[in-house]
């Protein structure tokens, strides 16, 4: 899951267009009583719009806000963050997350910020932008909504209101101390899909019966009325978030959604971990970092 810094003022512009047509309107002979007036129209100055100031496909610097994905949870060890393997800022050279590829190497670690927290939900993320803005970010990644789609239940996920709410507060903050900042925002996954690529497997079904996202991946075997609208209910909260995420960052000039890319993604169980069957691999994580290359870089 993309300006530059100039503006153009329309003041002098305008200012001429007037003084033009003041000249033409004193130099005009009056018309001979009895002529016909002029037909012809004067014309109406029309306002110069400001452009808007193209996107740096090569930010200097990156901070990430978002939940247990960007903090590569569970990629490298059973119930862990593992931040060196994040998609967004890690060093791991066999991820080439996207700090890696825009910074390089040597200077990944003093301009990048893993702000994330395993757990979060969007309810979170103003806080988040708020540490994020005092950096002063050239971009900043986001990455949320799973969690608030994964409980215990599909009658405890956020309402699409709240998650509207949190989301236009979180630009809000970053823009009132960051407001240079451009703003990469990943589509929340696909829920559904992750349960079907691994319902038939009894090892992923074990796993799953210790409480991962049950919302989607409770009794997976179970393909009843009930069970299928549940899972229905949760993938449909999924694209109603991701819907949010893409109306309210088209209203930024400094935002870019990844059109869907991740949610689109085909997650399966190679490129999940080998411990919850759920959070991205290694592999997974660069996945994710390929995809949100791509679209930062787009011309």
């Amino acid at each position: 899951m993309p300006y530059g810094r100039r503006r153009i003022r329309t003041a002098v512009v305008g200012a001429l267009l007037t003084v033009a047509a003041l000249a033409g309107c004193t130099a005009s002979p009056a018309p001979r009583t009895g002529a016909a007036p002029s037909a012809r129209p004067v014309p109406t100055p029309t306002p110069t719009p400001t452009p808007v100031s193209p996107w740096d496909a090569s930010p200097a610097s990156v901070a990430a806000v978002g939940d247990s994905i960007t903090r590569a949870f569970d990629a490298c060890s059973l119930l862990a963050d593992c931040p060196e393997a994040s998609w967004a800022t890690g060093t791991d050279p066999a991820v080439n997350s996207l700090a890696l590829r825009l910074l390089g190497a040597g200077r990944v670690a003093g301009n990048s910020w893993n702000l994330a927290r395993s757990g979060a939900r969007v309810a979170a993320l103003p806080e988040q932008m708020a540490r994020a803005a005092e950096r002063r970010p050239e971009l900043v990644t986001v990455m949320i909504g799973a969690n608030d789609a994964c409980r215990p239940t599909a009658a405890g996920m956020t309402p699409v209101a709240e998650f509207r709410r949190s989301f236009e507060a979180s630009l809000a903050r970053l823009r009132k101390d960051a407001p240079e900042a451009q703003v990469y925002v990943a589509s929340v996954p696909d829920l559904r899909r992750l349960w079907d690529s691994g319902r038939a497997s009894p090892v992923v079904r074990r796993v799953w019966e210790l409480g991962v996202c049950g919302a989607m991946l409770a009794d997976p075997e179970d393909l009843g009325a009930a069970a299928e609208r549940r899972r229905t209910a949760v993938r449909d909260r999924v694209v109603a978030y991701n819907g949010v995420l893409a109306e309210v960052c088209a209203k930024d000039a400094r935002c870019r959604y990844d059109g869907g890319a991740v949610f689109g993604f085909r997650f399966d169980q190679s490129l999940l971990s080998a411990w919850d069957r759920f959070h991205p691999s290694r592999d997974g994580q660069a996945r994710l970092a390929e995809l949100a290359y791509r679209r930062v870089t787009e011309e």
